[in-house]
């Protein structure tokens, strides 16, 4: 799953501006989604809802604008949260199916060449499965690339109760439901298209100061990443790089807030195979398991959401797991869970020859114990610009692969299994 797209949704956008954006996209690589507006020539009837057709007059002369500047745009949305009850507007489902086709329309007409297409995405909102079912029927296959959708499972920044919502597996569980029923609308009447999250910043309305821009974040960030990608979501767009509580980077000096930093992590290690843990474990530790990027072996992600039990984690022969708890920090606890992962990516045994072999660790966790803190630790050290303004070197330590991971409470880590051969990572 990519995670690394930057999307641009305006309301009044000007050429100069356009050209000033895309001179910054191309210094840095970016790969662009641009969001236009679908309201464009409706009109509101009542309350929320808008009908009417589409003026698809200003979007085609933007797009032959950026064309003819040989400007890269990777991908175009179609609409922001319209679809459903939408936020604020919104529009029936086979009335934007029409005008979906229609942009497909213009898109096959003025990018001729069609390995030079970029992908339509609709549309852009939260997700109604009927609405979005009959938004895939009206249009009809191959039209959308992929279905897009938001992810503000925190609800508002308001919300006194926000951040016991984060370390509260049943409260976090709910979100999959919406991965699930994306996946099942895709399997059954969108085979040709793929899911995206297109926007996500957990907390809606700007993200809540000093709980949206701290390491307590991270906690919900890494878990939505992780989940995402169980059920086949392809991209996910974090809202925002710059702006508001949520931004990856502080608004106004821009240095990186804890979830830059998990987003990199997330980004370097994780590769786009996705494989199933079905973890018999406290609820409060999460498990996800990918094939390590640009590398053999796997990568797994844990997260202990307790604030007062910490767990060694020992991977054994048969991929068994066994957590001890320890309620006491400085003491082992006498009481042991056995956890047994029934697995689909089954490794071989490990042999004597695995005895010295070294997997290396990423424990990320909060400056001085305060979850609520915009200094992150990388094995104990903070996560701080250098001099030059330079990202911090993000080393993992190393430890004997037959040794227990322990996983101190309210943390992340990532471990790397380099020797650990996966049928589905090969």
């Amino acid at each position: 799953m990519s995670s690394g797209l930057f999307g641009f949704s305006v309301g009044c956008l000007s050429m100069d501006r356009w050209d000033k954006l895309n001179d910054l996209f191309q210094k840095t690589g970016a790969i662009i989604t641009f969001g236009l507006n679908a309201l464009y020539g409706r009109h509101n009837v009542q309350r929320s809802v808008w009908t009417g057709k589409w003026n698809s007059t200003n979007a085609y002369d933007f797009l032959k604008y950026t064309i003819s500047k040989g400007y890269q745009v990777e991908s175009w949305e179609f609409g922001n949260e319209l679809s459903g009850h939408g936020t604020g507007a919104r529009v029936d489902a086979k009335l934007y199916g029409k005008d979906v086709t229609e942009l497909k329309s213009i898109l096959r007409k003025l990018y001729r060449a069609p390995l030079s297409q970029p992908l339509l995405l609709a549309p852009g909102g939260f997700f109604d499965q009927q609405w979005y079912t009959q938004l895939l029927q009206t249009s009809g296959h191959g039209v959308v690339s992929a279905l897009t959708h938001h992810i503000y499972n925190l609800g508002g920044g308001d919300d006194v109760h926000l951040m016991r919502k984060i370390v509260d597996p049943k409260y976090l569980d709910r979100a999959e439901d919406t991965y699930r029923d994306m996946q099942l609308t895709l399997q059954r009447h969108g085979t040709w298209a793929s899911a995206w999250v297109s926007e996500s910043g957990g907390v809606f309305n700007n993200g809540r100061l000093m709980v949206s821009n701290t390491f307590m974040n991270s906690i919900w960030y890494l878990d939505q990443l992780g989940m995402a990608s169980k059920y086949n979501t392809k991209v996910f767009c974090r809202q925002t790089l710059i702006g508001g509580n949520y931004g990856l980077l502080d608004t106004q000096t821009f240095i990186p807030n804890p979830d830059y930093y998990s987003a990199l992590l997330w980004h370097r290690l994780m590769g786009k195979g996705v494989l199933s843990v079905d973890i018999n474990a406290p609820r409060k530790v999460r498990a996800y398991a990918h094939c390590s990027k640009q590398q053999q072996g796997i990568t797994l992600l844990l997260i202990n959401l307790s604030n007062s039990t910490g767990y060694n984690v020992t991977l054994q022969n048969d991929i068994n797991v066994s957590l001890e708890k320890q309620t006491n920090l400085r003491r082992h606890s006498s009481f042991t869970h056995g956890l047994r992962r029934a697995v689909s990516w089954l490794g071989r045994k490990p042999s004597s020859r695995d005895a010295a072999a070294k997997r290396e660790e990423y424990h990320l966790a909060a400056k001085d114990g305060d979850h609520q803190s915009r200094t992150m630790l990388l094995n104990g050290v903070p996560l701080e610009l250098a001099d030059d303004g330079s990202i911090p070197a993000l080393d993992p330590v190393t430890a004997a692969v037959s040794s227990p991971v322990y996983l101190a409470p309210t943390s992340i880590a990532f471990v790397v299994l380099p020797k650990f051969e996966a049928k589905a990572c090969s």
